[in-house]
Parts: structure tokens; sequence; C-alpha cells
């Protein structure tokens, strides 16, 4: 039995190293998915653009433009001369925000009186216009403090300090890595194994193995071991570019990483050997190896926070092998997350393994 299994490994593997197409999808697009996703699929927001309507002109509304004006995160940076110029801004996305200064801001400062400074921003882009609302009070709370400062009014009684945990320079990079390590990892093992058995229907190999001695359950074996082996393989590439070019520190334990990436490619392969038993040709199973991706991914806690989601899609990702490897995957690159907490995001993929696993082999015996 083991010979047998032995040789469908090497038929396998060597199938796979031996056609440079094949080598190329498995090593050229991860890698170059990697240095786009990590730049391209940030949460951050730079560049912005921005517009501002003074209508007053006075010391204080001018030092406040100015102070716009130079803030690094605004990379463009114009000034409106009436409300028309206001609404087309706006309308044409021109920019995300205008600030908008009345009148009597200037007057009202220097009386001691509240002064309020308008921000419209452009809601069709809402997530983007909460965060630079939130860059536009950082500039006005500082504008007040040090007017404070200059006019020698009572200082506040209480200050606010931030410090952030695991990623003090809230580099998006340090996010990104670590879940596209879930995610392409994920995907290459997904499609490889989805195109394995519905390759071999629509070469007219497939016969030749139900004619072999191997049995069944031995196929399914030779199918999914060197799956696991690619996706495995394809992991540490992504690991590797991760720290070493892109700079991720990597924190924690290599050993649990990779423990927990053997659960979660198992649970992955028993989703696309169940793909690739049901489908007749290799379109069909590129098709049913998307038609799980999206939803996965997007239940995974990757774009969204999970807690954000409808009760009952919360408790839809507890099937989803991708949200518990993301816990893993961040926790040892940035907070060398302990044994205890890996363990309780392995054991619910083993769990997903052990199913999607079985469902495959009773899908391939029932196709046969």
């Amino acid at each position: 039995m083991f010979g047998r299994i032995r040789a469908l490994l090497v038929k396998e593997l060597l199938a796979a190293a031996r056609d440079p197409r094949a080598r190329f999808i498995l090593i050229g697009p991860p890698v170059i998915q990697l240095l786009v996703f990590a730049f391209a699929a940030t949460l951050e927001v730079k560049n912005v653009h921005i517009a501002v309507l003074n209508q007053d002109w006075g010391g204080a509304s001018r030092e406040l433009v100015e102070r716009f004006a130079g803030a690094p995160t605004f990379t463009e940076f114009v000034v409106l001369k009436s409300e028309a110029e206001l609404r087309a801004a706006l309308d044409t996305e021109r920019v995300i925000m205008v600030v908008r200064i009345a009148g009597d801001f200037s007057r009202d400062i220097a009386a001691g009186r509240p002064a309020e400074v308008e921000i419209l921003l452009d809601g069709r882009r809402s997530n983007a216009a909460q965060i630079v609302a939130g860059y536009a009070q950082a500039i006005v709370d500082r504008f007040n403090a040090d007017l404070m400062t200059t006019t020698r009014a009572p200082p506040q009684k209480s200050a606010l300090v931030v410090r952030s945990w695991f990623n003090p320079n809230f580099d998006s990079l340090w996010n990104t890595v670590p879940a596209l390590v879930a995610i392409l990892t994920a995907l290459i093992g997904l499609i490889v194994t989805a195109l394995s058995i519905a390759r071999e229907r629509e070469l007219g190999t497939f016969e030749q193995l139900l004619v072999s001695p191997l049995q069944p359950t031995e196929i399914l074996i030779g199918k999914t071991v060197p799956a696991m082996l690619i996706g495995m393989a394809e992991g540490t590439v992504i690991i590797a570019v991760g720290v070493f070019v892109l700079g991720v520190p990597f924190s924690g334990s290599l050993g649990w990483l990779y423990a927990g990436m053997l659960f979660y490619i198992a649970a992955i392969v028993g989703v696309g050997l169940f793909i690739s038993s049901y489908a007749q040709t290799q379109q069909q199973a590129i098709l049913g190896a998307f038609v799980f991706m999206v939803p996965a991914i997007t239940l995974s806690g990757f774009a969204t926070p999970i807690a954000n989601m409808p009760r009952w899609l919360q408790t839809a990702t507890a099937a989803d092998p991708i949200r518990y490897f993301l816990v893993i995957s961040k926790g040892v690159f940035l907070k060398d997350m302990g044994a205890a907490l890996v363990l309780d995001n392995i054991w619910p993929m083993a769990i997903i393994a052990a199913v999607t696993l079985t469902a495959a082999t009773l899908m391939f015996r029932r196709r046969l």
C-alpha cells in the first residue's frame, strides 16, 4: 500500500516540477500578488485632495488654512472662492473634503467666543471620508491647543496619550502581509487540488488510475499530500518575501506558524478535492474554487471585522478556515502568540479539515 501511494506522490510532484507553466503558476503569481496586494490593499488614506473656502481671511483663519495646507497627508490643496466652486469640487470628486471657514471666525477667536469650522465630506467614499475627518479633527485640536498657549488661557487638566502596541507606526504592511500569507496560500492550495482530479478526467488519464492497483482512498491520499506540500512551500516563499523583502517583523515561533498552516492547508485541500471530485472539467473546477474563495475571504475578517457582521453571518464564519489562520498568522508575526492561543485556533481547523476531507472522499467514491 505505502509503495503504491509513494509512487503516486512521486508522479504528482514530478508532473508539477516538469511542467514549465505549472512551475511559473506556482511561484510567479503568488509573489507578484503579494507585492501588489501588500501596497494596494491598504486601509490607509494617503495622497488626499482637499479644498478650503475661507470667507474670513483674518489672522487666525489664515494660520488654520496654512496648517491644513502643510499637512503631509493632503497632497493637493485647492483654494475655493465661492459656494458654487465648493459644490463643483465635491460633485466632480475633485476633492474628498472641503474646509469652510465663516467670515466671523477670526473675530470670534479674538473675542474669546467659540468659533466653528465646517468640514464637508464626500459621503460616497464613506470609509476614507471618516478617516480624513479624523485627520482634520487632529489639526483643529492642535490649533486649539496652540491657541490656548498663545492667549495664556487656562491649560486643560487632562491630556490623551496614545500608544499603539504591536504596530507602533501604524504601518499597513505589518497588517496586510500576514493576512496575505493566509489568503494566497489558500488560493494556490485550492487551485492545485481543484484541478488535480478534473485534469485527470479531462486528459483521459483518470481511467488509467482506476484500472491500476490503487484503491480510491490511496488515490485521494496521493492527491492530498502533494497539494499540501506545495501549499506549505508556497507559504514559505510568501513568508520569506514578507520578512526579508518587505521588512515585516516576525516576532513569534515559526514552528507554531507551520503547525497552524498544516491544519489550515488540510482544510483547504479538502475543499479543493471535493470541488475536483464533483467537476467534470478544469473550467468547472476553477469556477468552483472561486465560488468558495470569494465568500471565504469576505467572511474571514480580512477586510471588515467579524464583530461588525450580523449575528447569523458571525455564526457562518465558524466554518471558514481562513478566519482562524488569519488570527494565527497575525499573532505569530506581530506579537509572539503563545501556544494556548495558537491551539485555540488550530482545533477548529482540524475539525473543518476532517469534515472537508471526509466529504471529498464520499464525493470521489460516489463519482466513480
